[in-house]
């Protein structure tokens, strides 16, 4: 899947469908039934409006006073596949069936992968890319 222009929010429920398996007739909420995805070209998502400015990410160490937040622009510059997989890892279940469903979703930054020599087929949604 091309992640290129694409609004990230519809592009990560889109994934997280096939991820855990929504997509097919034989769904079952307790079976991990959905296939791999590969994104790539996570560098060019794009997000609405000012959400490129005003978007946040928070971390805690655990510790007190060791909150840590990050605006999307320097969370995008410095590990741009960050921001698909925590899009996405929000839309599976929170449980061990969620943590194994994560594992199937691969990001990259650019426009290649190894995955190559799989033969992934090319996955096509119904959403409009946002122009910049």
């Amino acid at each position: 899947m091309d992640a290129s222009g694409l609004p990230l929010g519809r592009l990560a429920s889109e994934i997280a469908q096939v991820v855990r398996g929504k997509h097919k007739p034989t769904f079952a909420p307790h079976v991990d039934g959905g296939d791999y995805v590969v994104v790539i070209n996570a560098e060019r998502v794009a997000v609405t409006a000012a959400k490129g400015e005003k978007k946040t990410y928070y971390r805690h160490s655990g510790y007190p006073g060791g909150i840590k937040a990050e605006s999307f622009q320097s969370l995008i510059e410095r590990r741009p596949e960050a921001v698909i997989e925590r899009a996405v890892r929000g839309m599976l279940p929170k449980s061990r069936l969620g943590r194994k469903m994560f594992r199937k979703l691969k990001v990259y930054a650019g426009p290649s992968h190894p995955h190559a020599s799989q033969k992934p087929d090319p996955l096509e949604f119904n959403i409009r890319k946002v122009e910049s």
